[in-house]
């Protein structure tokens, strides 16, 4: 894809990832977070780690290197969304905490299942109805 074309499609991936990542994040987010803190990471998280995976990483590698693109991306973004998380919500007593756990591991989930809908949708060619 070229630049022009990634940019036309961030506005409705960036929707999609929010409307996919956010429910698992209210309801995976450990208690100790309000719903408000809650709706907050599912949009704040996805604002700064989906430009990059969007529209600077599929720049970084040739079209034939998909495989070696999705690994950087799909790893990318869970570790700078948790990383992220950690420092805008932790406590003092978080460091290995089961809540700090909880909470990294529903960022993954959340993260997996905007990747898993994300290729099923790549698969049938949806993604071509923006062009």
């Amino acid at each position: 894809m070229s630049p022009s074309e990634l940019w036309l499609f961030l506005p409705f991936g960036y929707a999609l990832t929010i409307l996919i990542e956010t429910p698992i994040l209210i309801i995976g987010l450990s208690r100790r977070h309000s719903i408000k803190k809650r709706l907050l990471a599912g949009v704040w998280l996805t604002a700064c780690t989906y430009p990059i995976v969007t529209l600077v990483l599929p720049l970084l590698f040739n079209h034939d290197q998909r495989i070696l693109y999705l690994l950087v991306a799909e790893t990318f973004a869970p570790v700078a969304e948790c990383v992220l998380f950690w420092l805008a919500f932790s406590q003092a007593e978080d460091p290995g905490s089961r809540a700090m756990w909880r909470d990294f591991i529903a960022i993954i989930i959340a993260n997996l299942a905007s990747f898993g809908l994300g290729e099923v949708l790549n698969a049938w060619d949806w993604f071509g109805l923006l062009g």
